[in-house]
């Protein structure tokens, strides 16, 4: 994390400043004397957190932080106890008191470093929408072909035959039913033959070694018979 001191005592500036090395995710960006010369770093580059005192000539700190449209963490380290209220008022991440402890110093530290990691955490991301359709080359194009109109698939070696529904004409493609059937939701098409693929929505019944859809009928084999009984829910 990126950091900053604002602190008008030069000896404040040093036992902070010797502070935040012994904090190994905190980089020390500027030493200010005042909130003028703070505002000039903002203005330059990123901060993540400041360390302000609250009394200072000219612009206070709470003055200062007040005056911040983007707001970076902050933490006031202040020999005036009489101002904590105005500073959590400010939503602050801490308000220690001179001369502050290591001990207490490094608590404030890690407790903005915590809520650092919590804004900055990556966002989940979204599961892929389940894909409806798949693309096949034929006839030199990329064609896309809907789930639902794929009514069974017949392999031919290197190439497949896609039947669809209402459409007498099958699409011709040069892949294997293997690699075809991978691209295929497993709830929805089921593998009946070395040479077939069916999709369950279009079959109609099922007898010994055939399989009847709206249009067509394609064989089953028994080495395919447990796939034949997960498609139907019965024992074949």
């Amino acid at each position: 994390m990126r950091c900053i001191i604002i602190d008008d005592e030069p000896l404040a500036l040093e036992l902070l400043a010797d502070n935040i090395k012994q904090v190994p995710r905190l980089q020390l960006v500027a030493s200010c004397r005042s909130a003028a010369q703070a505002m000039q770093v903002l203005h330059a580059e990123p901060v993540d957190l400041v360390f302000c005192d609250i009394q200072m000539p000219g612009i206070s700190g709470l003055q200062f932080v007040k005056s911040l449209a983007q707001k970076p963490m902050v933490i006031f380290i202040t020999a005036y106890h009489e101002f904590a209220v105005d500073g959590f008022e400010l939503d602050v991440v801490d308000y220690l008191l001179k001369p502050v402890p290591l001990e207490r110093f490094l608590k404030a530290c890690n407790k903005a470093l915590h809520l650092h990691d919590i804004e900055n955490k990556p966002a989940a991301i979204a599961p892929e929408p389940s894909r409806d359709h798949l693309f096949v080359y034929a006839d030199y194009n990329l064609i896309r072909i809907n789930h639902g109109e794929i009514t069974y698939i017949e392999g031919l070696k290197d190439y497949v035959k896609l039947h669809r529904n209402g459409i007498a004409k099958p699409v011709l493609s040069r892949i294997t039913i293997k690699a075809l059937e991978e691209q295929l939701p497993a709830h929805q098409f089921f593998r009946t033959h070395k040479s077939y693929i069916v999709n369950l929505g279009y079959v109609q019944s099922v007898r010994k070694g055939r399989i009847k859809l709206e249009d067509a009928e394609v064989p089953y084999t028994d080495n395919y018979r447990e796939v034949i009984s997960r498609m139907t829910g019965k024992t074949i």
